[in-house]
C-alpha cells in the first residue's frame, strides 16, 4: 500500500498543491503553462503578446517608420520636368510692338505717299509704293477678303489661347509676331474703306518682280518661318523637347 501511494501520490500532500511545482514526470501543475508566458513564483507573469522586454517583435520596426502599404516593391514616380516661368508677357510684347510698327507705318503711308509718285530706296530694286489691297499677304485672292478677315480674327483667339501653355521663349517671339501681324492686318479690314470686314490693306514695300507687302505681312511670315525651324528641332510651345 505505502508502494502504491508513492507512486501516484496523495491528494493532501503539500508538495503536490503548491502552483508551479513539477509533478512526476516532470510535468507541471493543472492550469498552468510552462514557458516565458506562465507567472513566476516573484510576479505576475507578462502578457504573452506583448512586446518583449529585448526590442521589439518586428525587425522593420527597429530600422524606422513602416512604409504605407502598397509602397513595397513601387519605384518612385518621376518628378514632373520643370518648365520654367510661362512666356506670356513676351508673347504680348513682341506683339504689341509689331501691331505698333505696322499701325504708325501706314498711317505715315497714307499720309505722305498715297496719291503721290513712288519713293526710290535702292533703285529701281526697292521702292515705296502706297497701294490698297483687299486680299491676303502679298495681294493674294483679292476676291476672299471677308473670308480672309474670319481667318485672321480664328488665327488671334487660337493664339490667345495658346499662351497659357507657352514656356518657350522662341515660340512666345514667333507666336508674338503672328499676333502682331494679324491684328495689324485686322485693323486695316475693320476700319478702313470700302466697309466693315470689307476693308482693303495697305501695303507699302515694293522690291522689284516681287509683290507689295507692309511691315505685318513681314512679321507673320517671320513668325511662321520661326514655328517651322523650332517644329524641326522638336521643340513644343510648353518647353519640352522631343529627340525623334
Amino acid at each position: 500500500m505505502a508502494e502504491a501511494e508513492r507512486i501516484i501520490g496523495t491528494p493532501d500532500t503539500p508538495d503536490a498543491a503548491r502552483p508551479g511545482q513539477e509533478g512526476p514526470g516532470g510535468d507541471t501543475a493543472p492550469g498552468r503553462r510552462s514557458g516565458a508566458g506562465s507567472a513566476g513564483a516573484d510576479g505576475p507573469a507578462a502578457p504573452e503578446d506583448g512586446p518583449r522586454a529585448d526590442g521589439p517583435a518586428d525587425p522593420a520596426a527597429a530600422d524606422g517608420p513602416a512604409e504605407p502599404a502598397g509602397a513595397a516593391g513601387r519605384s518612385p514616380a518621376p518628378a514632373e520636368r520643370p518648365r520654367g516661368r510661362r512666356r506670356i508677357a513676351v508673347l504680348f510684347t513682341v506683339a504689341a510692338f509689331a501691331y505698333a510698327l505696322d499701325l504708325i507705318s501706314k498711317l505715315i503711308v497714307v499720309a505722305k505717299l498715297e496719291n503721290h509718285a513712288p519713293v526710290r530706296i535702292l533703285g529701281d530694286w526697292l521702292r515705296l509704293e502706297a497701294i490698297r489691297n483687299a486680299g491676303a499677304a502679298f495681294s493674294f485672292g483679292e476676291a476672299y477678303t471677308v473670308i480672309f478677315t474670319v481667318i485672321a480674327a480664328a488665327v488671334i483667339v487660337v493664339i490667345t489661347r495658346l499662351a497659357r501653355k507657352l514656356y518657350s521663349l522662341p515660340w512666345a517671339i514667333a507666336l508674338g509676331l503672328l499676333l502682331g501681324g494679324a491684328l495689324g492686318n485686322l485693323t486695316d479690314r475693320i476700319f478702313r474703306a470700302p466697309g466693315v470686314f470689307e476693308g482693303a490693306v495697305v501695303d507699302f514695300i515694293a522690291p522689284e518682280h516681287f509683290a507689295v507687302f507692309n511691315l505685318a505681312d513681314s512679321a507673320i511670315v517671320c513668325g511662321g518661318i520661326l514655328i517651322v525651324l523650332l517644329s524641326f528641332r522638336g521643340l513644343d510651345p510648353d518647353g519640352t523637347v522631343h529627340r525623334d
